[in-house]
């Protein structure tokens, strides 16, 4: 497989992800707080339960953390029903700890959701993700944005 440049591996990442989902400089002080803000926006995005959405991210959570290590968090689950995919980015303003096991502190946290109905694509929409915050200079572009 050729190396990618920046922008192809940055596509990996942006081909799951609208503008309007980026929320840079979220304020959460835990991991079950960055959960629970994201389950907030998730419900309005999708006119769905929060309660529903936090614990669909909780019960994946218990099976193991979803840190990547390198300050990067992976949250997913799928969820009941027929709703569209959804992706979150959010910064955060200050590093947390997300049971890494690098043990580093996150700041970059990608939440996705997928229908239960239609699981076609979860899995090489994450795989895509991790592929692209492999890569330094992407973790650098996130942590440096200015905007979404």
């Amino acid at each position: 497989m050729p190396p990618y440049c920046g922008w192809e591996i940055a596509m990996g990442i942006t081909n799951h992800l609208a503008e309007a989902n980026v929320i840079l400089d979220l304020d959460a002080t835990s991991k079950g707080g960055v959960l629970k803000l994201l389950a907030a926006v998730a419900a309005r995005r999708l006119g769905r339960d929060e309660a529903d959405i936090l614990t669909a991210l909780r019960s994946r959570e218990r099976l193991g953390s979803t840190a990547l290590g390198r300050g990067v968090a992976l949250p997913h689950a799928r969820i009941e029903g027929d709703s569209p995919p959804l992706a979150l980015f959010a910064r955060l303003q200050r590093p947390i700890d997300f049971e890494a096991r690098d043990e580093e502190p996150v700041d970059l946290v990608i939440l996705v959701l997928w229908p239960e109905a239609s699981l076609e694509g979860f899995l090489p929409a994450l795989s895509d993700t991790c592929r692209s915050l492999r890569e330094p200079q992407v973790l650098r572009h996130l942590r440096s944005a200015k905007a979404a």
